[in-house]
């Protein structure tokens, strides 16, 4: 079984402390490996027509929102962390569940972010989503859920590769613009709006949450629902941590301890962690 991207490149840097490999030929080796991930990204996401990622996302975004011009539409993507920053601060009590359920339905930066970061132009981080396909692959899982889905470029690429896809969100609006995109390319899903619908039992094999907990209201709580959702011997792949961020003041948890005790309670087992790139886990539910 192949290794995944981070386990490959903690082994080769071991080469390099052991003097095995030079720091060059690591960092060659690691472009080589981080462009791989890279292409499965682009092929996914990329609309018929477009060899450039950015410029087919920019391009896609604006055939959503009506707007022809796309360096304004780049634009928007640029100045949309300190637009998300702005509109929080603008409209948010931290505390209130309704005030954080508007926020995520009025926002109108928010699709811009998301799908600026999807470039992949400022951050390669988006590809822990590759790393959970290849995990899905290695492990036989088919039907995958995608928790907190935000524009639903994670749908997309699990749908390419032949799984049964959920997208689960809080915010109405994104989960129109993923059905949008996912429809426009011929592909399939099951959209759950958090607000009004509870996630299916005993649904998924996978269940992935890429830097959602840090937005979470009760991310303790989140753990049953998500523990309910996947099938006896299912996986969660999420990243559990955050920093403080100025520029992201949306990101409300940073003290997940009582997110890993609910974790253990439930029974969950760490089988995987990324030691490498962005500190992903993988937990596993247990037969019960």
């Amino acid at each position: 079984m192949e290794k995944l991207l981070p386990d490959q490149l903690k082994e080769l840097w071991q080469s390099v402390v052991q003097k095995q490999l030079t720091t060059e030929a690591f960092t060659s080796e690691q472009e080589r490996l981080l462009a791989e991930y890279r292409n499965t990204w682009k092929r996914a996401l990329l609309l018929e027509g477009y060899e450039d990622l950015p410029e087919s996302i920019f391009a896609e975004l604006g055939r959503y929102v009506g707007c022809e011009d796309l360096a304004e539409v780049q634009l928007r993507c640029t100045h949309a962390v300190a637009n998300v920053k702005r509109e929080w601060q603008e409209k948010v009590d931290p505390g209130n569940r309704q005030s954080v359920e508007q926020f995520y339905d009025e926002s109108q930066a928010m699709l811009y972010e998301l799908m600026g970061w999807h470039t992949l132009c400022d951050d390669a981080s988006p590809l822990a989503y590759v790393t959970a396909l290849r995990f899905a692959q290695q492990r036989g899982c088919r039907t995958y859920l995608d928790f907190g889905a935000g524009v639903g470029s994670g749908g997309i690429l699990f749908a390419r590769h032949g799984l049964q896809v959920a997208l689960a969100d809080i915010s109405s609006p994104l989960l129109r613009f993923s059905q949008w995109r996912l429809g426009m390319r011929g592909l399939s899903a099951q959209y759950l709006d958090l607000k009004a619908s509870s996630l299916p039992s005993h649904a998924f094999d996978l269940v992935t949450a890429m830097d959602v907990f840090e937005h979470l209201l009760d991310p303790a709580g989140v753990v049953e629902e998500l523990w309910k959702a996947l099938k006896p011997r299912g996986f969660l792949f999420a990243r559990i941590s955050a920093e403080s961020d100025e520029e992201r003041p949306q990101h409300i948890v940073q003290d997940f301890g009582p997110t890993f005790e609910r974790l253990r309670a439930f029974g969950f087992l760490e089988v995987w962690r990324d030691e490498w790139l962005w500190g992903h886990q993988v937990f596993q539910k247990s037969m019960g």
